[in-house]
Order: structure tokens, then C-alpha cells, then sequence
């Protein structure tokens, strides 16, 4: 084990890959919105269910961090 490297438990390592996951997940519906902003005719209800789905993705993103790295009162 490397000594620069802190201890990860099984579940911080389950943690930050469910983390990396919907990070990817979300940066994959900005591209799909993107894309779809771009179409001749874009499909606007489309449009907005991908940025609803985007929004709570972001919500799930910042509970984990929020599990990751615990606010610390000094």
C-alpha cells in the first residue's frame, strides 16, 4: 500500500465509483442537450425532460459528495 495514498473502505471505493458514474451520466445528458439545441426542428419536451433528469442527477451527485467529504464544523 502506498503511504500517500489514504485508506479507502469497500464502501468510499463504492461511493466515489457510483460518483465517477453519475458524473459521466450527467456530463453525457449536457452532451444529448447540447445535441438535441442544435437540431433544425429540436424536440423542446425532450429537451426538457433530459434537463429534469440532469437537475436530479446533479442532486444525487451532491448527496455523495456530501457522504464523501462530510462538512467539518472547526
Amino acid at each position: 500500500m502506498n503511504d500517500d495514498e489514504p485508506y479507502l473502505s469497500e464502501e468510499d471505493e463504492a461511493l466515489r465509483a457510483e460518483l465517477a458514474r453519475l458524473l459521466q451520466e450527467h456530463a453525457d445528458l449536457d452532451a444529448s442537450i447540447e445535441a438535441l439545441g442544435h437540431m433544425p426542428a429540436p424536440d423542446q419536451l425532450m429537451i426538457a425532460r433530459l434537463k429534469r433528469k440532469k437537475l436530479a442527477l446533479r442532486d444525487d451527485i451532491v448527496k455523495l459528495q456530501d457522504q464523501i467529504l462530510p462538512d467539518i464544523i472547526a
